[in-house]
């Protein structure tokens, strides 16, 4: 019984091992290196890079994705669930269609537009839920439907060959009021030094003045201070919708 008891914890200790350290997976053309602490492309999976047409990466704390252009033919990557940021570079992939990036932590959106739109031309699904830069209640509890909206228009105006934005494919119509307006769907974000400049003010700039709304000195509760004399105007309230309400015998 002990040797069986042996058996079966050093088979469980070995479960847990693959668990915590797995080992990248490739079958017919798909790569999958998933649930490790990747921080970026191991040159272990270059070996499999001419022959990928699928690269699923998720689940790790990718940062870099330095050595992706080793994957020339790839048609699909997965990227969920990584610590991707506005630092984030795509490489030409000149035949890659799916693009997610789930569950990352992209804030600048403008940005990355500009990296999909130079280097992935042949992009037509694309997804970014639960990023900052993807606007709804899963990013933000803040967020609304028109919000979302506004960026679906500006996205699709930025990639007009898309066909799938996030979790929905992309309407016709849609598309064409993209065109129309989204060039001012655009979010302008505040830098941290514009943030920091207000929030800060510029002392070299302040003057010394005398002036204080404030009395010159404070007077005593108990010490008034009062006025009086004749008015030279008289007011007949001819204009005054309260004298209505006014009877002769309340004067």
């Amino acid at each position: 019984m002990s040797d069986e008891n042996e058996n079966s914890a050093e088979n469980g200790q070995d479960e847990i091992d693959d668990f915590i350290d797995p080992e990248p997976s490739f079958h017919d053309g798909e790569l999958s290196f998933v649930g490790g602490d990747l921080t970026s492309i191991p040159d272990e999976l270059s070996k499999f890079a001419s022959e990928t047409r699928r690269l699923d990466l998720s689940f790790n704390t990718l940062q870099y994705l330095d050595g992706l252009e080793r994957f020339s033919d790839l048609k699909e990557l997965v990227l969920d669930n990584n610590r991707l940021d506005d630092d984030v570079r795509f490489p030409v992939l000149k035949k890659l269609e799916t693009l997610t990036l789930n569950k990352n932590c992209i804030t600048n959106l403008d940005k990355l537009l500009d990296n999909l739109q130079q280097n992935l031309p042949s992009l037509r699904y694309l997804s970014l839920l639960s990023n900052v830069a993807c606007p709804n209640q899963l990013s933000s509890l803040d967020k609304d439907e028109e919000d979302y909206q506004r960026y679906r228009y500006f996205v699709l105006y930025r990639l007009p060959n898309l066909r799938f934005l996030d979790s929905t494919p992309v309407r016709p119509e849609e598309l064409a009021d993209a065109k129309r307006v989204g060039p001012f769907m655009r979010t302008v974000r505040a830098t941290e030094d514009e943030i920091s400049n207000d929030v800060e003010p510029d002392k070299s700039k302040e003057t010394n003045s005398s002036f204080t709304p404030l009395p010159p000195t404070v007077r005593q509760p108990d010490k008034h201070i009062g006025s009086f004399g004749k008015s030279k105007y008289v007011y007949y309230g001819k204009h005054s919708e309260g004298n209505r309400f006014i009877r002769n015998n309340d004067l």
